[in-house]
């Protein structure tokens, strides 16, 4: 029986033709299993300045996304993996790296035909209101080299019928907005092209280049939100997000600005 597109393996030969002239960007890895492919990159020897490290697994079995939470994948219905990023020397902390990650993840699944996708601050891609990718950024310890941070990508391709998390609701696979899904060599692909081209912009110019493509993308704009974490509740209007990626939240007491802590945002009931 021949396999689908969406079926067939992942391939470093297959992913650097479809990126092309962009290829040498990159230094692709990929991998049957690993824990995580965000530890892979994190507890690997920093390299010195060349192409984006890129690792990608089949399978990952303890993936990890944000506040500890862990990300489930499954081999041939999901496509995760993490890439190493090296900022100037004497850059400041990224900041905004989740939603520059975020706003990639869209424009590329836009190009390939997917409607009603939207942003959840500060790490979640979704499609009308349901959960489709996570994002997962990880400073790396400076340790005298310039600044890096590691960012990791969980994408549903194909959800199992008997998928079920207690604390997951609103969840949802891409094959079910794009039909037929495409081969994930093409898939990782378009996503790392759109990757390079967003940390150039942002890499020259900040977030602030990127703000109002992602407020377009507002997945809660001008609607009652709840923030609550780090023994404290706000409540408000999300007025989208500053200069620097934090959230900003109209509120009786003024605009407040929620950096991207350990806090959760919800609709307001």
């Amino acid at each position: 029986m021949s396999l689908s597109n969406s079926d067939l393996p992942l391939s470093s030969d297959a992913i650097v033709r479809h990126l092309g002239a962009l290829a040498p960007a990159f230094a692709l890895r990929i991998v049957a299993e690993c824990a995580s492919t965000n530890s892979e990159l994190m507890d690997a020897a920093p390299a010195d300045e060349g192409p984006v490290e890129v690792v990608a697994a089949e399978c990952q079995t303890a993936g990890r996304g944000r506040r500890g939470r862990q990300w489930q994948s499954w081999p041939g219905g999901s496509l995760t993996f993490s890439t190493r990023w090296g900022f100037r020397p004497g850059a400041p902390v990224p900041a905004g790296l989740s939603l520059v990650a975020g706003l990639a993840v869209v424009r590329a699944l836009e190009r390939l035909g997917v409607d009603g996708l939207q942003l959840k601050w500060p790490n979640d891609v979704l499609v009308h209101g349901q959960k489709l990718a996570g994002i997962l950024v990880e400073l790396l310890p400076a340790r005298g080299r310039p600044p890096a941070a590691v960012v990791g990508i969980g994408l549903n391709l194909r959800l199992p019928a008997d998928f079920s998390l207690p604390e997951q609701t609103g969840v949802t696979d891409l094959g079910s907005h794009l039909d037929p899904l495409p081969d994930r060599n093409r898939l990782l692909a378009a996503l790392l092209t759109e990757f390079h081209a967003l940390f150039d912009t942002y890499a020259a110019a900040g977030f602030a280049a990127l703000r109002g493509a992602w407020q377009q993308r507002n997945a809660f704009s001008d609607l009652p939100v709840r923030i609550s974490g780090d023994q404290q509740e706000i409540t408000g209007i999300c007025a989208g997000v500053d200069e620097d990626g934090a959230l900003l939240v109209r509120t009786d007491a003024g605009l407040a600005r929620i950096l991207s802590g350990e806090v959760s945002l919800r609709i307001a009931t």
